[in-house]
């Protein structure tokens, strides 16, 4: 679910994976696991990710 509200955020804001990566410091790929739910991901990327999306991480990790 987390990943699913990454990429939705991600694609309303119009930004790539690697756009996301070079605000968020996280590497693309690392994206893409997370928004395909391969991996989970640490609080402090999921920090980073929501700081580059501007948005509340109590948004990408509501229920």
């Amino acid at each position: 679910m987390i990943g699913t509200r990454i990429r939705d955020a991600r694609a309303l804001r119009g930004l790539s994976q690697e756009r996301l990566g070079e605000l968020s410091g996280v590497d693309r790929q690392t994206i893409n696991r997370i928004e395909q739910g391969h991996v989970s991901t640490r609080i402090d990327t999921l920090l980073r990710i929501a700081e580059a999306l501007d948005v509340p991480v109590a948004e990408l990790v509501r229920r």
